[in-house]
């Protein structure tokens, strides 16, 4: 399966260690990830994304562009491909306005399915589909459920919007293809539904059967002389409700971030003014 990395800051942040240098970092994983990458990040509220169906390893830019990287909101995917050819149109993450997607997962007998869940998106929408894999189609279901509650090209969604589209998309998905695997390890053939979904300002993740953990704070911050954000909440769980930053990871990074796992079928996000729900 695939390994899957988020990030939602209230300042510009290099991903670098996180997705390069850290013990467990996205570039290591990628030895048992071959089939593509992609970084998803936002300049000015305008996602840019870069990803190539060649592996991590053999791939120097991979390094080049981790190493430039500095954003408030950053979606990170390696794949290890179940559904799609190797080409880019089914490399991770997917982009749709400011919609950006990532997942890590399949769906059980997709040839048998692909053809419901197709008609079940939206015509508008469904002609932007332009790879083979389910991921898109995930998507692609997310978003027709999405712009029942909210113009998909309007910069701010609510979270509890954002929220609502994804439990009902969910619901109606599993009644398509049956429920996801309980079982994080049961096999490729295995239906999982985990993925990260962003808009560049709220961001949510749903844990549909694949491992997925989260860090809002740290056991202790290495800027916290220097940077103005600085407040408690950087170091402990948040008394407020609101957060300074939001991590997620397929697998904990080391370093100074205290991980968490999420249970399964948890969604957990945030919004535009980092606060965050459980």
């Amino acid at each position: 399966m695939c390994r899957l990395f988020g990030f939602r800051s209230v300042i510009q942040s290099q991903v670098h260690s996180s997705l390069v240098s850290a013990e467990n970092a996205l570039e290591i994983q990628s030895r048992m990830h071959p089939d593509g990458w992609g970084v998803a990040y936002y300049i000015a509220g305008t996602p840019h994304i870069i990803k190539t169906e060649q592996s991590v390893l053999k791939d120097s830019l991979f390094k080049r562009v981790s190493g430039i990287v500095s954003s408030q909101t950053v979606i990170a995917h390696i794949r290890k491909a179940t559904a799609g050819s190797l080409n880019i149109l089914n490399t991770h993450p997917f982009q749709f306005g400011p919609w950006v997607f990532a997942h890590n997962g399949n769906i059980k007998s997709f040839d048998q399915h692909k053809d419901k869940i197709a008609r079940a998106i939206p015509a508008d929408l469904r002609r932007f589909i332009l790879g083979h894999t389910d991921s898109e189609l995930i998507f692609y279901f997310i978003l027709g459920h999405l712009q029942k509650q909210i113009g998909l090209q309007e910069r701010h969604c609510p979270y509890e919007k954002l929220e609502i589209a994804v439990k009902s998309s969910m619901e109606d998905l599993t009644e398509i293809i049956g429920d996801f695997s309980t079982i994080d390890d049961a096999g490729e053939e295995e239906t999982y539904l985990t993925f990260l979904l962003t808009n560049g300002e709220s961001m949510i993740a749903h844990q549909g059967g694949k491992k997925l953990y989260y860090s809002t704070y740290k056991t202790r911050c290495a800027d916290r002389d220097q940077c103005p954000s600085f407040s408690e909440e950087c170091e402990a769980p948040t008394k407020t409700g609101f957060v300074n930053h939001l991590i997620f990871a397929s697998e904990p990074l080391s370093g100074d971030n205290i991980w968490h796992p999420m249970s399964l079928g948890q969604i957990i996000g945030l919004d535009a003014q980092m606060k965050i729900s459980l």
